[in-house]
Order: C-alpha cells, then sequence, then structure tokens
C-alpha cells in the first residue's frame, strides 16, 4: 500500500473549478443545447434546473462526503466505510466507468480538437447549405486516422495534466481553464446578442410553453441534470477525497452546480441566439454542433473567430472532464496497489488510447461491426452512461440515505458547514428525504426509461 500523504487541493476555490470542470463538459455545450432544442427550450430548462437543485445538488453532496471521510478512491472509500463486498464491488464499478467513459469520450472530445483545426484553417467557413457541412463532418470521422490520432492527441493533453498530481496538475490547469472557457463563452453569447434576429433565440430559451412538458421532457432534463454533473462515475468522489474536514460541502456543491448550470445555459444562449439568427433549425439533434454550426459561422460576420473561439471553449470543456475521469482510474491505482502516480497516468491512459481505438474506428472500418445491433462506441456509450452511472449514483443515495447510518452522516457532513446548518436547520431532514426516497425513485425510473423498459 501507499504510505506517502495524500495530497489535497491547494484552495477551495481550486476544488471547486476543478469538480465544475469535471462537469462541465460536451454534456453542457454539445448535449444540452440539441435537448433543449428537442424538448421545447425555456419549458426544458425550467424542469432541468429544478431537478438541478432538487436532486442533482443532494446526490453531489453525498458522493463527495463520501470521498472526504474515506480519503480514497470510490473502491477504497466502500472499503474503509463498510464490510459489504456488494459495495466495494459498487466502487469498482466507478472505477471501470471511469475508464471506459473515457475510452469513447475522448473520441468525441477528439473531435472536438480536429474541428478548432478545422476553424482555423478556414475549412468550417466554406459551406452555405447543412448538407454540405454534414458531409464534411461524415468525410472527416469516417477517416481512421484522423479518428485515431486526434484520441491520441487528446489523450496525451490529458496524461499530461494528470501527471503532475493534484495540486500541480489538475488544480492549477483547472484554474486556467475554467475561467478560460467562461470567459470564452461570454464573449460568444454577447457576441451572438449583437445579431439581428438573436431575439428569437432569447424567446425559444426563456419564453416557456408549459404545453411543451410532459413525461419525456421531465425524464429528458432529470437525465441531463444527473449526466451532467458526473455523477456516479466516481469523479466527484475522488475529487472529494482530496479535501479536508474545513471544506463546506454543501456550499461547495451549491457553487458546482451553478457553475455547471450556468454554462449550460450561456451556451444554450451562444447557440441558439446564431441558429435563429441565421434561420436554422433548433431541433436538429446531436448533430447541431458539427453538422449546423458550421453554416451559421459562413453567414455571419466574423464567423472565423466566432469559429475558433466556440471548439476552443469546447475544447477545453472535454479537456476538464477526461482529466476528471483518467483520475478516478489513478487514484485506484496509487491508493489501492500502491503504484507512483506518473506510472499509472502513463499506463492507464496509453491503455485507454488503445481501448478507445475501436470506438474510433465505430464510424469508419467498424462501422459495421455490430453488437447487440450496436457499434463499439454506441454499445460503451450504453453500458457506461445508461446502467453504470445510473446504478452508481442510485447505491450512493441509498448507502448514505440508509446504510451508513444517519446520525453518523449528520456529524460528519456538518464538519465545514456548521453555520449553514445551525442558520438553515430544516436542510438536513430534506437532504434527508431526497437521499432516501425521491433520488432513488427517480434514478431507477430514469434507468428503465434509458434502457426502454418505459
Amino acid at each position: 500500500m501507499q504510505n506517502n500523504p495524500r495530497e489535497q487541493w491547494g484552495s477551495k476555490i481550486g476544488f471547486i473549478l476543478a469538480a465544475a470542470g469535471s462537469a462541465i463538459g460536451l454534456g453542457n455545450i454539445w448535449r444540452f443545447p440539441y435537448l433543449a432544442g428537442q424538448n421545447g427550450g425555456a419549458a426544458f430548462i425550467f424542469v432541468y434546473i429544478l431537478c438541478v437543485i432538487s436532486i442533482g445538488i443532494p446526490v453531489l453532496i453525498a458522493e463527495i462526503l463520501i470521498g472526504r471521510t474515506a480519503q480514497k478512491n470510490p473502491v477504497g472509500s466502500f472499503k474503509a466505510l463498510t464490510n459489504s463486498k456488494f459495495y466495494h464491488g459498487i466502487g469498482g464499478m466507478g472505477v471501470v466507468a471511469g475508464f471506459v467513459i473515457l475510452s469513447f469520450y475522448s473520441v468525441v472530445a477528439g473531435w472536438t480538437l480536429g474541428y478548432l483545426f478545422e476553424a482555423v484553417n478556414g475549412s468550417l467557413l466554406s459551406y452555405d447549405l447543412a448538407e454540405e457541412a454534414s458531409n464534411h463532418f461524415s468525410v472527416l470521422t469516417h477517416d481512421p486516422l484522423w479518428n485515431i490520432g486526434l484520441l491520441a492527441a487528446f489523450m496525451l493533453l490529458t496524461m499530461g495534466i494528470v501527471y503532475f498530481g493534484v495540486q500541480k496538475g489538475i488544480e492549477l490547469g483547472s484554474k486556467i481553464m475554467m475561467p478560460l472557457l467562461f470567459v470564452l463563452l461570454i464573449g460568444l453569447m454577447i457576441f451572438g446578442l449583437t445579431l439581428d434576429g438573436a431575439s428569437k433565440g432569447l424567446d425559444y430559451l426563456f419564453n416557456p410553453d408549459w404545453s411543451k412538458i410532459n413525461s419525456d421532457v421531465i425524464l429528458a432534463a432529470l437525465g441531463q441534470a444527473f449526466f451532467s454533473m458526473s455523477l456516479g462515475m466516481g469523479a466527484m468522489l475522488t475529487y472529494g477525497s482530496y479535501l479536508t474536514k474545513k471544506d463546506n460541502i454543501p456550499v461547495s456543491s451549491i457553487w458546482i452546480a451553478f457553475l455547471d448550470a450556468s454554462v449550460a445555459i450561456i451556451a444554450g444562449i451562444c447557440i441558439f441566439t446564431v441558429v435563429f439568427a441565421t434561420g436554422q433549425n433548433p431541433d436538429v439533434g446531436p448533430s447541431l454542433i458539427f453538422r449546423t454550426l458550421p453554416v451559421v459561422f459562413a453567414k455571419m460576420p466574423g464567423g472565423w473567430y466566432f469559429a475558433v473561439f466556440f471548439f476552443f471553449a469546447l475544447t477545453l470543456a472535454a479537456l476538464t472532464s477526461t482529466v476528471s475521469l483518467l483520475e478516478v482510474v489513478t487514484a485506484y491505482f496509487v491508493d489501492e496497489k500502491g503504484w507512483k502516480r506518473k506510472n499509472a497516468v502513463i499506463v492507464f491512459g496509453s491503455l485507454v488510447t488503445l481501448v478507445g481505438i475501436p470506438s474510433a474506428l465505430s464510424f469508419n472500418a467498424l462501422e459495421n461491426f455490430r453488437i447487440f445491433n450496436k457499434t463499439f462506441f454506441d454499445l460503451t456509450e450504453f453500458i457506461s452512461s445508461n446502467l453504470m452511472l445510473p446504478l452508481g449514483g442510485f447505491f450512493i443515495a441509498i448507502f448514505v440515505g440508509w446504510l451508513w447510518g444517519f446520525e453518523k452522516v449528520k456529524q460528519l457532513v456538518k464538519e465545514g458547514a456548521e453555520k449553514l446548518f445551525d442558520k438553515f436547520p430544516w436542510v438536513m431532514g430534506y437532504w434527508k428525504i431526497i437521499l432516501r426516497y425521491v433520488a432513488p425513485i427517480l434514478i431507477i425510473i430514469v434507468l428503465l426509461y434509458s434502457i426502454g423498459i418505459i
């Protein structure tokens, strides 16, 4: 076992930015806008924010608390807190989920890097029709070397940051990347608001049509809130393990959720102001960014700058997430197997890259290779995102709400947050109800919905 003193965050803001960076990723800037577009805009955003406040923050507090209390990775944390072999396995599932998600997420993250290069060289400004931009996207992703090369490049960037540790790598990188991401997105939002017709995008996003809210919209919003906050994959638990008892977990969690939701909404404004200003369709689905926005950039004044800044921001968002995923795997081998951090990063960063190659080839050489009628990319995404993450979140809520002993949990969560609970004593009861009843039931509903049972 490793006997070296455990690294800790150098500052509260360092932890908040790193954890927010884990939560803020392609899900906010790529997935959130197209989900909002498909589910009624403002009505979806209202339900999403409600889900973040009522479910996301309570489960986030629980996951961070487990990590801070045990000062371990997901497996080590449950080993320290319970003798249950089942929960040791749940911790192991978190590590595996982090590994699997990183293997396919880095493929899409590589596309953001590739499109940044495309934006810089001006390739994205030559398309007048969405079909032309769509064909360009297909040509690029059908090139095995393009996909694999960008996967490897993105993993090298990720490994470089995690290699230098918690303070000198993850925290320092987050302190640079997260403020830069916010500045870029706010700048792009302001630019979008100056365009003729931008007001239609704002109406779409902030003038709700309540008739749009149905069970599908509610479940999509809850799923987005849950997945976008990196819950259930061990990342927040691992980041929490570098906290001290002086750190205020509830307040930090509120900040993380606020930053996460803010980026999603700002990204929505960035995208829908220009989409409506240029007469594009807001509900085209997952292809919104890669297939539609190049047409938008080509039609707008200053399109080259908008394209470069947008895909640079998207690359930063993806990078802060891949860093947290690699840290989950790295922390396990440092804590449980006594590996040196640098060796763990090199070995498992390289292994993730190799495992990611079949996902990268799912869009070209292996596109006809199917398992259960899914490509390798689709299968790894389905197993990790639709099964592992909801199950991880479900069992975290059950463990903290029922099995750990809530009197003990109350004392632990109050450490560093005494003033909050003294001033608002009802918060503890609310948190308990959410963890024991509301979150588990809703997570199971989302799980069943995502796998097509309901």
